[in-house]
């Protein structure tokens, strides 16, 4: 997942693990253990792609804190300990506590407690910055020096810029404190045994309107984001498990998937899901589509969501700057002015080819699962245009094959899942002439014309979207397949020559039912060799490759969503056994992460090291990363509901070592339906009474 770079190669500021990530919609806050954000590097509180707070320091009697530890104990909420010391002289220490709230702003509780017999005189101070820099500029390392006017208040301070056209103003607040020169202090006496508690908050100003924010003494249960993550744990299904770790991993899911919900400003009612924090807290095309598809157990809403703000920004016109195109999805929306206005004043990028197949993929699997008649209607019209897209736009030389190739030197120069610049390679590491058509992406344009005829309303339409299927598989395999090696290439390049690495985009190819079925059982083997599997996952590039590198971001790391896609493809093709052991390798990878499976890690080998070797800048959590445990429970129980044809098909393939599953609150046909799983015996509870259930496996598809 790469983020449009509107000034050349980025050089992406690293994230410590250490550090703290709180999130709530599209807001975000990066701090240090003990909750302190540093003046210099990638900390802050960043509000719809805006820095508004570049420091926040805490100072106790003139000395910094020293932190102990620092939790986020729920998304939008962190706690930090650390310990302060006494006035000069005095050798007792005092324990400092405190608790944040992120929304569109942010509040903060801190407690200081005296563990001594004696009450001690105290100052608090906090101080405070802010740059109102873009999340591009801060993630390039390119801080800008904009004008900051600063008006100081009776307990409050106003930091305000005006930058090309638009306004941006955090507020401090600090009641009972002395604020000014860019620092609140408070003057007090920790009684002995006792505590001291102040209150600070900071309220955001974009263009003049004042975000919402739950003002300071009120319980913070009635903010916003409680209210949302509180209504999201009651709408989806609670998991439990004999196996802790496989519990953890899907409850982990569940929060961050909560987390990462944002809102449309533009349409509130919209919620899609964020790709992942920190650095891709707005709505990209694939990520979001992929990540709803593998999410609908959980809350087929942000399917529904994602499908009508995507379609609300579908394109319309040639613009070669943002590379829109009429009927093209778009790739990446931002609400910061520094992508907005490097992109000519449009927030939007559409330089990808696989997020228009899949915009239609969703919208057949969302019909499965009982999309409303009239919902289909607002959206069918859409999936057509994707359609018209792929044949006008996407297929550039009529070969009936989509293809990319970058039509500015802004753009991503790769347009698929490995956006990196180097993501596409030959088996000998050269990087292939463009434009490039890759194989996963004429697997997703499959999965669409297969979901199209799914959707069609008459014998005939629904024929013609079967016979270009059909058409697709046919020359797919002919031009693809590379018999010599065993597998599929990777792309055809410029001058229609195979890309010939071994990579995992092969195995999303399974997924979707394009790969002739005599040609299957090699591609598994390759996917499932020694050079592929490293032990915890499907490497994203064979170890005998030419570019293979275990620690790069496409070349040999492996990813969970890829991973749990290469699950569905090996299930649907009959083979359980593999499919069982890249499931149970990611969960046994999950424990090392605590439950929360990163967005991606480095691809060495099982074997050589006891532990999954974390990528340094990868987004945790991630959106489709926090979907593949769900993805990989749907795939081993092969559940796959059809509301259309009142039918569910369950035949779980379940591994002994994941114990028994019971999942209750599951939403399905307008009714919370329950399973209770242990090995291949399953219980049903709450199904309606028009659904029949089919005791074996389907011939399910992403589509």
């Amino acid at each position: 997942m790469t983020a449009w770079k509107p000034s050349g190669p980025s050089h992406s500021t690293r994230v410590d693990p250490n550090e703290v990530v709180l999130v709530e919609g599209s807001s975000f806050c990066i701090s240090n253990a003990g909750g302190d954000i540093a003046r210099d590097g990638v900390h802050g509180l960043f509000v719809q792609d805006t820095r508004v707070l570049s420091r926040w320091d805490l100072y106790i009697n003139d000395e910094r804190i020293r932190p102990l530890a620092g939790v986020a104990q729920e998304p939008f909420h962190g706690r930090f300990l650390s310990i302060g010391s006494t006035p000069s002289g005095d050798r007792r220490e005092m324990v400092i506590d405190r608790r944040r709230w992120i929304a569109a702003g942010m509040r903060e509780e801190i407690t200081v407690r005296n563990f001594s017999r004696e009450p001690v005189e105290c100052t608090l101070a906090v101080a405070f910055a802010a740059d109102f820099a873009d999340l591009f500029e801060v993630k390039d390392g390119r801080i800008p020096h904009r004008s900051v006017h600063v008006a100081d208040l009776p307990g409050r301070c106003t930091m305000e810029t005006h930058w090309r056209g638009h306004q941006r103003a955090v507020v401090i607040e600090a009641p009972g404190g002395d604020v000014r020169d860019g620092r609140a202090l408070f003057r007090g006496v920790v009684p002995a045994h006792g505590s001291w508690i102040v209150t600070l908050g900071a309220t955001v100003e974009l263009d003049g309107t004042r975000l919402p924010l739950l003002p300071l003494g009120r319980p913070i249960e009635e903010s916003g984001a409680a209210r949302r993550l509180k209504r999201w744990r009651q709408a989806v299904p609670i998991a439990e498990s004999t196996n802790p770790i496989l519990e953890m991993t899907l409850k982990r899911s569940q929060e961050d998937l909560g987390a990462l919900r944002i809102e449309n400003p533009d349409d509130p009612e919209q919620v899609v899901v964020a790709a992942g924090a920190p650095w891709f807290m707005a709505l990209f095309g694939r990520d979001s589509l992929l990540t709803s598809l593998m999410a609908l157990p959980l809350d087929n809403r942000l399917a529904l969501g994602t499908l009508h703000t995507l379609a609300h920004h579908q394109g319309t016109r040639c613009n070669p700057l943002t590379e829109e195109e009429p009927g093209r999805i778009l790739h990446e929306l931002r609400f910061g002015l520094d992508a907005s206005l490097a992109l000519g004043g449009e927030r939007a990028y559409y330089g990808t080819a696989d997020a228009t197949p899949l915009f239609v993929v969703l919208l057949g699997e969302l019909g499965k699962w009982g999309l409303s008649a009239d919902e289909l209607a607002l959206l069918v019209p859409h999936a057509n245009r994707a359609l018209d897209w792929i044949r006008n736009f996407g297929d550039r030389d009529g070969d009936g094959f989509v293809e990319y190739e970058r039509s500015n030197d802004r753009g991503l120069a790769n347009q698929g899942w490995k956006d990196s610049w180097d993501g596409i390679n030959n088996s000998d590491g050269t990087l292939p002439p463009g434009p490039i058509a890759l194989c996963e992406v004429q697997a997703y344009v499959y999965a669409a014309y297969v979901a199209r005829a799914r959707l069609a309303t008459d014998v005939a339409d629904r024929d013609a979207w079967i016979a270009r299927a059909d058409e697709l598989k046919r020359s797919f395999n002919e031009r693809f397949w590379l018999p010599e090696r065993g597998y599929l290439a990777v792309a055809l390049d410029g001058e229609k020559r195979p890309v010939d690495a071994c990579a995992s985009n092969m195995g999303q190819c399974l997924t979707t039912g394009i790969v002739d079925a005599d040609k299957a059982a090699r591609v598994a083997d390759h996917l499932m060799s020694d050079q592929m599997f490293s032990g915890w996952g499907v490497r994203t590039l064979a170890a005998d490759m030419g570019a293979y590198n275990p620690a790069s971001y496409h070349n040999g790391s492996v990813w969970p969503h890829d991973n749990a896609l290469i699950a569905a493809g090996l299930m649907r093709y009959g083979f359980v056994a593999e499919a069982q052991r890249i499931a149970t390798a990611l969960i046994d990878a999950a424990e090392h992460f605590n439950g929360r499976l990163p967005e991606l890690f480095c691809g060495f080998d099982r074997t050589e090291y006891t532990e999954p070797i974390p990528y340094p800048t990868s987004c945790s959590p991630q959106a489709w990363a926090a979907a593949a445990p769900i993805h990989l429970v749907r795939i081993l129980l092969r559940f796959d509901p059809c509301m259309p044809q009142h039918k569910v098909w369950l035949a779980p393939a379940w591994p002994a070592s994941f114990g028994t599953l019971d999942l209750t609150n599951v939403q399905l046909a307008g009714s919370r339906v329950s399973l209770s799983v242990a090995g291949d015996r399953v219980e049903v509870g709450g199904l309606p009474d028009d659904i029949e259930l089919i005791r074996q496996p389907s011939e399910s598809t992403l589509g």
